[in-house]
């Protein structure tokens, strides 16, 4: 049965309150939903079940995932100390070049009002006894946003001119660009600096650990 994606904030603050606290297994079992064993090769499962009882919608991997009210669900494992415990992924990085700005841009989209939900991650809990935290909305602040535009115009402008060799993971103070892909088997083809034709494993742009415990923090008041 599909649900229905939410019509207002509201709606989707209530579905929120629902899921909060409930174990993965509570989530999954009603459904007959199969837990992994692992989440290595299924890093998107739990995001993806989440979406499904919240009735995300957008089938556009470049809108977000609440296409009516503009929103971004993120799922946030926290460690054992509810901290993150990985950077998060926005979005892929276009290795064409492209004439985006950053209000037009895909990583502007998908950060521009987050649906934040933490989930416990600690190696020391079995997958469907891991709860659901209290899920928070979010939108950049200011200076928060100055930061993120700073950080992908360079990261963008490195990738324009093929300097695909530049890149390095310690870019950027919010935003990163690392690999994204299953392994390093996978190649898509660019343009180097020079003009010619080069393949390179698939990029995609990821938040730092930094801005989510920031979030985080700030929004809990711990």
């Amino acid at each position: 049965m599909q649900i229905p994606p939410p019509q207002s904030e509201q709606e989707l603050l209530d579905r929120c309150r629902i899921i909060a606290g409930k174990t993965i297994f509570e989530l999954a079992h009603p459904f007959n939903q199969k837990i992994p064993t692992t989440l290595h090769q299924a890093k998107g499962w739990v995001g993806t079940l989440i979406e499904w009882h919240l009735g995300a919608d957008s089938t556009n991997k470049s809108q977000p995932d609440f296409s009516y009210l503009g929103i971004e669900l993120k799922t946030l494992p926290l460690d054992a100390d509810y901290r993150p415990q990985e950077s998060t992924y926005v979005c892929t990085a276009p290795l064409e070049p492209s004439l985006e700005i950053w209000r037009t841009s895909r990583v502007y989209k998908k950060l521009a009002h987050v649906l934040w939900v933490p989930i416990e991650a600690s190696s020391q809990i079995p997958i469907p006894e891991r709860r659901i935290g209290t899920p928070l909305l979010w939108r950049p602040c200011p200076k928060t946003e100055a930061i993120l535009k700073q950080d992908w115009e360079e990261l963008t402008e490195i990738l324009q001119l093929g300097q695909i060799a530049k890149l390095s993971a310690k870019q950027g103070f919010y935003l990163q660009i690392r690999p994204k892909a299953a392994h390093s088997r996978i190649l898509t083809s660019t343009l180097n600096e020079q003009g010619e034709a080069i393949l390179t494993g698939p990029k995609g742009f990821y938040l730092r650990t930094l801005l989510t415990k920031n979030i985080l923090a700030n929004h809990y008041k711990y």
